[in-house]
């Protein structure tokens, strides 16, 4: 009988001798070749020892205890886990992509450089914005290499500048991404309506600040209304407007961030563009600019002339490489199938539905969890466990126990505004089906937690594996079972 509670370890399963292939003897002389200089270990000690048959199986196992975003609904906020669409991924699985080489000459890579640069010019397109570049491995390189840029810029006009200005409500990389290109971080708090309070920011800008780093919309969901009049504030004093396009997947189709005065921003193909990127990858992170950056833009720019595309490494005020080779050239691939399949009508449907959905659940949710900020949200919202702390229950406690409802929790206790916080984002691809069954799951917690808050302080219940003791876990962590004598 299979073990539904606890899969053992492939160290447990190991018995000696036991091998999943034999190899022929060798028929020709044995010989280290190029590997004749480089010490090599002649044996593994505790190496696991199993069958092809055990291998299978355990590993076929333990995909079965994963979720992901085929299985279910994925809410986590912030994160834009929506479905990716199949195609997306016959399409990337191409010959013609996974098996061309990056160093191959531009005359044998003709098709790929004109996808790049194609991509290029819908994401300039959808934008607003005058050049784009799709080297950053993901979001957070994206924030960095749109800070290096405004750096370069400052430098070029001989003076850096000390600060960058990051709302209390942004992405804990922004302020990463701004001390990395040596700047001060300077917070601005958020407003009553949970967005930049403009009289904070004419306070604190000046000519030492560099730039604004602003997500729009931010990451309660809110909606930066205030936009245009916070970009003139920082343009005043010779600063640049950075904005935080992780949550684009509100806006695309409806509202280009160019035309909000935005000088910078990166995009998250991985999150707008249907790659979901749970598990730690693969990401991509454009940067969109406008003409004063450009210059700066990391080599090479992929150009064209007459038919024929190429790459140019001779741009004197570049900032250089930011990444090996051209970026994360198949999930290039997928975001170009997944914007030309939907088409203009279909890229601001995606936009209308995410919000359409995000605000269905949150009307649903309203008075049943709390909500700080009574704003109108767009892609998510951020509720609390305010009412559910009465009776000791926690943001945790109802996610966990969401677990044993055969969901997967929302993000949670982020951004920090929010103390408990519930964040959830359901994207455009759930059906309404799916949302009334997270609805009505959380509903039920709730009822649960006025009636038997045991319940939610144990869970989950019917996991494979129960609720772990956290901080032992990450300070103590047991990567190796040893059964007790």
């Amino acid at each position: 009988m299979i073990n539904l509670v606890r899969e053992p370890l492939i160290f447990e399963i190991s018995s000696p001798g036991k091998r999943a292939i034999n190899w022929p003897e060798l028929d020709v002389p044995e010989t280290k070749g190029l590997l004749s200089e480089v010490p090599i270990r002649e044996d593994l000690e505790d190496f696991p020892e199993v069958s092809e048959t055990e291998i299978t199986r355990h590993f076929t196992r333990l995909s079965q205890m994963n979720y992901c975003v085929d299985f279910g609904f994925y809410p986590l906020g912030s994160c834009t886990m929506k479905y990716n669409p199949k195609i997306n991924e016959k399409v990337a699985a191409m010959p013609g992509f996974t098996l061309v080489h990056p160093l191959a000459p531009e005359s044998l890579v003709q098709g790929n450089l004109r996808i790049m640069k194609t991509l290029e010019k819908l994401l300039a397109e959808i934008t607003g914005m005058d050049a784009v570049t799709l080297q950053p491995a993901a979001g957070a390189h994206g924030e960095l290499t749109g800070m290096m840029l405004i750096r370069a810029h400052h430098v070029a006009q001989g003076h850096p500048r000390k600060y960058v200005l990051v709302p209390d409500s942004a992405h804990g990389t922004n302020p990463s991404s701004a001390h990395i290109c040596g700047y001060t971080v300077k917070e601005i708090k958020s407003n009553e309506k949970g967005t930049v309070s403009v009289e904070e920011l004419v306070k604190v800008m000046d000519e030492e600040v560099a730039a604004l780093m602003l997500t729009n919309p931010n990451t309660l969901g809110i909606f930066e209304s205030d936009i245009c009049q916070i970009a003139d504030i920082v343009h005043a004093k010779g600063g640049f407007l950075y904005m935080d396009g992780a949550n684009l997947n509100a806006l695309a189709g409806i509202a280009r961030p160019g035309e909000m005065k935005v000088d910078v921003l990166h995009l998250n193909l991985h999150k707008t563009f249907s790659t979901p990127h749970g598990g730690g990858g693969p990401g991509s992170g454009p940067v969109a600019v406008k003409k004063i950056l450009s210059p700066y833009l990391p080599v090479p720019v992929i150009e064209e002339k007459e038919g024929y595309y190429y790459l140019d490494y001779q741009r004197p005020q570049s900032i250089g490489q930011v990444r090996s080779f051209y970026g994360q050239f198949l999930v290039i691939i997928k975001a170009l199938s997944y914007i030309l399949s939907l088409g203009p009508k279909g890229i601001r449907e995606m936009a209308e539905i995410a919000v359409l959905n995000s605000n269905y659940l949150r009307k649903s949710l309203e008075g049943i969890y709390h909500l700080k900020y009574d704003t109108p949200t767009l892609h998510e919202c951020v509720f609390s466990d305010k009412f559910q702390k009465e009776y000791g229950v926690s943001n945790l406690d109802i996610s966990k126990r969401l677990l044993d409802y055969g969901l997967h929790p929302p993000t949670m206790s982020f951004p920090l505004v929010v103390h408990g916080a519930l964040m959830i984002e359901p994207t455009e691809t759930e059906s309404r089906r799916d949302l009334d069954m997270f609805i009505e799951a959380m509903k039920a917690i709730d009822r649960e937690a006025k009636e038997n808050p045991e319940l939610l302080t144990s869970a989950p219940h019917v996991t494979y594996v129960r609720r772990l003791d956290e901080v032992q876990a990450a300070r103590n962590p047991v990567l190796r079972w040893e059964q007790k004598k």
